[in-house]
């Protein structure tokens, strides 16, 4: 019988182990054994909490998830400037955030969003983050301009963002995430100046 209190501990060393593993080897190669053997634990145990690996990527992902949302929940939390603007940055740090774009984490989002186009319970998880990052945006930029520009201008940087992370992803040197937050906040003041116009 498992120990009482274990079971948040199990599933965050078999979640350790998943980024590990897919950062060695990729999500294909990422055996539930090598999960198992990088978490110290038997292969029943990824079973018996996740129903498998699929299981185990979506709570990786959703880990992955949580740790943005709350990283930025805490820095919105701490603003002392209640503009559009610095709610809207605090967004744009978060999905660059050192949580975010480390190799383990990159390479896991890589392998979730291949992924998420096969499974429909990764495809449903892919759904809420976007949808997540569409509608805080829009929320934001609702403040200051129309429904339909702050629509489009939640669209844009949306897509700004996950392209810069993707391309940073991808390069293979190290990701310069000051660059990359810099253009997405040009594009973020080009949008916010329009309502003086």
């Amino acid at each position: 019988m498992p120990k009482v209190g274990m079971h948040p501990i199990r599933r965050q060393q078999l979640i350790n182990a998943t980024l590990m593993a897919i950062d060695q080897v990729g999500m294909e190669d990422a055996s539930i054994a090598m999960i198992a053997r990088f978490a110290g634990v038997s292969n029943g145990i990824i079973s018996h909490y996740f129903q498998g690996k699929n299981g185990l990527l979506a709570a990786t992902m959703r880990y992955l998830m949580n740790t943005l949302t709350e990283n930025v929940h805490v820095q919105r939390n701490a603003l002392e400037d209640n503009s559009p603007r610095a709610h809207l940055q605090v967004i744009i740090e978060g999905n660059f955030d050192a949580s975010q774009v480390n190799s383990p984490a990159m390479k896991t989002w890589l392998a979730f969003w291949a992924a998420s186009m096969h499974h429909p319970s990764l495809h449903r998880l892919q759904r809420i983050n976007d949808r997540r990052l569409y509608s805080n945006l829009c929320c934001q930029f609702r403040r200051v301009l129309p429904l339909p520009d702050a629509r489009s201008a939640a669209r844009g940087l949306a897509a700004l963002i996950d392209g810069l992370w993707l391309r940073g992803a991808l390069s293979g040197d190290s990701f310069d995430t000051r660059q990359a937050q810099q253009i997405a906040y040009e594009y973020m003041d080009y949008q916010l100046a329009k309502q003086a116009s």
